[in-house]
């Protein structure tokens, strides 16, 4: 499935390089503001038709060039226009200064701006390269048109959010709308900027989609177009053991709940068999509940090592419910050193928490065999020094530990970020607020170690079973819980 627009992104750096690049093409750089410019005050039109004032508040760069395009292109359309400015629009260079002169429309400094009824703000103060905390005037500004919930329009991105991190620098306005241009960027999907973005239109504005192209950061918006083609897919000559073979480990008698879920998660991804491996006290309590899972008694290293010889069992789950003892380190460097995949969840991260280069240690050679799925407290367990970097982004924090353990790492959260060893890593945006709910993780731990079973290498079989998992809570509704999640997983797309 081919990568088009939508799935792209951009860090703000590399998007200036596109727009140096477009530039020294022979593109008019002008035609491109004023492209975009139009398309914001078309959006503007299209969205708030009964505006009684449209107040566009303009920066001192090209973010306020293109706020001054819109409020020209707002008064030819015969609405009721007022314009701010920060700073001296004087000192305004190149195109932005362009675009002033040729904006008709009387401007007053920022400070001036007292919010009025009816007013639809454009907030074309500062846009996605904003990297130190907006002025007190900004901040100020921001605030009161919060308070008095009057709705903006965010020009690239709403001010005072980081691009290039979706962090709040200080203060930033919240949009019910924004419109990008060529690609988003992670600020538009990573929070919290996501939540100060509402919904995105990206615009072409005439840029080459080659120059984006070699500008590419191996950065996309998760969805079936970064996995699909990995997925395995299933004939008249298929039979449960081609589907692979999933193991899921349990916790003790008390903890059992946890290992099933991942378990019929992994058997609804399409595994063809799932083994629950358990200690001898919680047999009876599996057993009590399973029907097509199988189950076996697994509570040793020794056992553990019977269990390997059949190279069938291929893939496996360890961490929900399992306890964060020895054992928990003891089977997982089993089970590396069985050359076996493995998704690492919960307490089996926890378990290496004290000093985690062993876990790494034991993966490190060879194709990415491991999946770690981390959220935040679990990743600081891990990473602490990622953890504590506030200079990096989620984005940075998974690449480096996806490279440092050599396996493909879910950080988790509304923003899910999947990253490979090799430097790839997506976004995910279609987790609804429902998933979280007591369970869902194991579920999702248990998608991609069914996903795993089928052969699909690390990377892909963990961006798949994200985005799997968000497309089945959507499916399931508000009122989910991890049980009910199950049902609705399909990866027959």
């Amino acid at each position: 499935m081919a990568k088009g627009r939508d799935n792209w992104l951009l860090t703000p750096s590399a998007m200036g390089e596109v727009d140096a690049a477009a530039a020294a093409s022979g593109i008019d750089s002008f035609c491109l503001m004023e492209k975009a410019g139009q398309a914001v005050a078309a959006a503007v039109l299209k969205l708030f038709p009964g505006g009684e004032r449209f107040v566009v508040l303009c920066g001192p760069g090209n973010n306020g060039g293109d706020g001054y395009v819109a409020a020209r292109a707002l008064q030819e359309s015969g609405a009721a226009v007022a314009l701010y400015h920060l700073g001296d629009p004087s000192k305004l260079k190149g195109d932005a200064a362009t675009a002033r002169s040729r904006c008709p429309v009387p401007a007053e400094a920022l400070e001036t701006y007292f919010p009025m009824r009816g007013d639809v703000i454009v907030d074309a103060i500062f846009g996605a390269g904003l990297a130190r905390s907006v002025p007190p005037v900004v901040a100020d500004t921001a605030r009161r048109v919060d308070e008095a919930g009057l709705p903006v329009v965010a020009v690239d991105l709403p001010s005072g959010i980081d691009g290039r991190t979706g962090a709040v620098l200080g203060a930033a306005f919240k949009a019910r709308h924004t419109v990008t241009f060529v690609t988003r960027k992670p600020g538009h999907l990573l929070l919290p900027g996501r939540l100060h973005c509402s919904s995105v239109e990206t615009v072409d504005i005439g840029i080459p989609f080659r120059l984006v192209e070699a500008k590419d950061e191996h950065l996309f918006v998760n969805g079936p177009q970064e996995w699909l083609a990995a997925l395995p897919t299933t004939d008249a000559t298929a039979h449960k053991f081609r589907r692979g073979h999933l193991t899921v480990f349990s916790g003790p008698a008390t903890a059992t709940g946890a290992a099933r879920l991942a378990a019929a998660a992994g058997l609804k991804a399409g595994a063809g068999l799932v083994t629950i491996a358990s200690p001898a006290d919680a047999v009876a309590a599996n057993a009590a509940h399973l029907t097509a899972v199988m189950l076996k008694g697994v509570g040793s290293e020794d056992e553990l090592a019977d269990y390997l010889r059949d190279e069938r069992r291929s893939a496996f789950v360890l961490g929900p419910g399992f306890g964060i003892g020895p054992m928990a380190r003891t089977f997982v460097t089993a089970l590396a050193a069985a050359g076996r995949h493995l998704v690492l969840d919960a307490d089996g991260i926890t378990a290496f928490a004290d000093d985690p280069q062993p876990l790494f240690s034991a993966f490190a050679d060879g194709a990415p065999r491991l999946v770690l799925t981390p959220h935040e407290g679990e990743f600081a367990r891990l990473f602490p020094d990622l953890a504590a970097d506030p200079a990096l982004s989620k984005v940075h924090r998974a690449r480096q530990a996806a490279a440092r353990a050599n396996a493909a790492v879910v950080y988790k959260g509304a923003d899910s970020v999947i990253a490979a060893p090799d430097g790839r890593a997506v976004i995910n945006e279609n987790a609804p607020a429902s998933l979280a709910t007591a369970g869902s993780g194991d579920v999702l731990a248990g998608i991609i170690g069914g996903l795993l079973a089928q052969g699909m290498p690390a990377f892909e079989a963990a961006a798949a079973g994200v985005w799997l998992h968000g497309d089945a809570a959507s499916k399931a509704g508000a009122s989910l819980t991890a049980e009910t999640l199950i049902n609705h997983i399909d990866r027959w797309h």
